[in-house]
């Protein structure tokens, strides 16, 4: 965090200091977990549903923290600011930080969102704008009301370039990250099936997604491909750029073709300008994501051979998203157990269909999509019966929320053992490690909340 005094920040939060000098100065990290503080940092005590952080007020003094935000009284007495909610604070803290270094005049914000790919798009922009300028972006998937505004605050003073996730968790949701942040670039990627049940359907996820497009101040980067983004209204006086495969997209992609080593991408920019992309990661969705980052570098005026050449040293787009782990076996293990649609479970049974045709057995080990609400029946009955029409040569699900899946697998094909179900992750281990050989490419895809991407670690970590 950039430098300021406590007085500073307290005047900020709106918050009363306590126990502490108002000139003194930190600069440290800002955290809401403990267990991450150093030394110098400032730690929001922060209320969860579970966990009270003002219970460890002490750890965070014993790790030298210079100072904590709170929102109640306690015994401790280590230097703090008292304010009516530590989360609002945060928030105000960020918001603080963001305008001083916004008027030194070097920061552009981009903001990323859509229903999937975020984060993927995020690390190749990323992995593009570093090598130009400091440059922040989140952790992992840091994009809601308390990981955005810890990225936000994460900014120096010469950092050029802020990329922000903005994560959907309901109608206002992106208004209240967006109002705050706005963007001067706004990638919108899709908008899909995910949290469709939580949000209560497409056409509510298509609102909220829109919500990040007023605050917009200068390009918005559209998905042609998508006909709700590409629909999406520009405000007056911001420019539109789109991308997809669609002829009309200003960033085209024109091939596609998906072998083990990667993927490689044929793909055309504004001025007719053609290049090839070899990526090494997985997935035919991973050319829209490539796309959708190098229109923003493009619009910034990164060179074109460069950003190219930064993608392409990407070994993968996140851990957990089409991580590609060979076993020492020979077997090829595709860790995609973070996040799981109807959207991205066929993107990603795509590709391992693509590699299938290639001369290798194709094993598919999926898990629950979660945050379907009403649509979850027909959506995992849907993917069980795509893997049959994928030609998948074997489909192992596990968890009693997926088992709709395997159901669905056996009504449209006549499957004699090559569909398996599996109530827990330990028993499908044991049934699917015995199964494994030399040349096989196992695909292993579930919302985060069914923990497959363990069982993908497990497997990547058989001998």
């Amino acid at each position: 965090m950039i430098e300021l005094t406590f007085g500073q920040v307290a005047e900020a939060l709106g918050g009363e200091l306590k126990f502490c000098d108002p000139q003194t100065l930190v600069s440290g990290a800002v955290e809401t977990d403990s267990r991450s503080l150093v030394p110098g940092g400032i730690f929001f005590a922060k209320l969860g549903k579970e966990l009270d952080g003002h219970d460890y007020l002490a750890e965070a003094f014993a790790k030298q923290a210079a100072l904590s935000v709170v929102s109640r009284e306690t015994t401790s007495q280590m230097p703090q600011i008292m304010v009516g909610d530590t989360v609002v604070a945060l928030r105000d803290l960020a918001e603080f930080v963001l305008q001083k270094v916004r008027n030194l005049g070097e920061l552009t914000v981009i903001g990323i969102t859509g229903s999937n790919g975020k984060t993927s798009t995020k690390n190749m922009l990323a992995a593009i704008l570093s090598g130009d300028a400091p440059t922040v972006y989140p952790r992992e998937s840091f994009n809601n009301e308390v990981g955005l505004p810890l990225t936000v605050l994460k900014l120096a003073l010469d950092t050029k370039y802020l990329i922000l996730e903005l994560g959907a968790a309901g109608l206002s949701s992106i208004h209240k990250l967006a109002s705050w942040t706005r963007p001067d670039i706004g990638v919108q990627l899709k908008v899909g099936m995910a949290h469709v049940g939580e949000f209560g359907g497409i056409e509510t996820t298509a609102i909220i997604k829109a919500e990040m497009m007023p605050f917009i101040s200068k390009i918005a980067i559209l998905n042609q491909d998508d006909p709700i983004v590409s629909g999406y209204r520009v405000e007056a006086g911001v420019a539109s750029r789109s991308f997809g495969t669609s002829a009309l997209s200003d960033y085209r992609i024109l091939d596609v073709d998906i072998s083990l080593q990667g993927t490689i991408v044929k793909f055309r920019y504004p001025d007719s300008e053609e290049v090839l992309v070899s990526l090494k990661i997985l997935g035919e969705h991973q050319a829209m994501n490539m796309a959708a980052a190098l229109a923003v570098a493009d619009q910034l005026g990164i060179e074109r051979t460069r950003a190219v050449l930064e993608l392409e040293k990407l070994e993968m787009a996140e851990r957990w998203r089409m991580q590609p782990i060979w076993t020492t076996s020979g077997a090829l293990i595709i860790n995609d157990a973070y996040n799981a649609s109807p959207d991205s479970m066929k993107a990603a049974l795509q590709t391992l269909a693509v590699i299938g045709r290639q001369g290798h057995r194709t094993i598919a080990v999926l898990g629950e999509m979660a945050e379907l609400g009403p649509e979850s029946r027909e959506s995992h009955d849907a993917i069980g019966r795509l893997v049959v029409r994928y030609n998948i040569d074997m489909l192992f699900v596990v968890g009693e929320a997926a088992k709709l899946i395997h159901m669905g697998a056996m009504f449209e094909g006549s499957w004699d053992g090559e569909s398996a179900y599996f109530d827990s992750i330990s028993e499908a281990f044991e049934a699917i490690s015995g199964k494994l050989a030399k040349g096989d490419v196992v695909l292993v895809k579930s919302s985060n909340l069914a923990g497959l991407r363990f069982l993908g670690d497990e497997l990547a970590a058989m001998a």
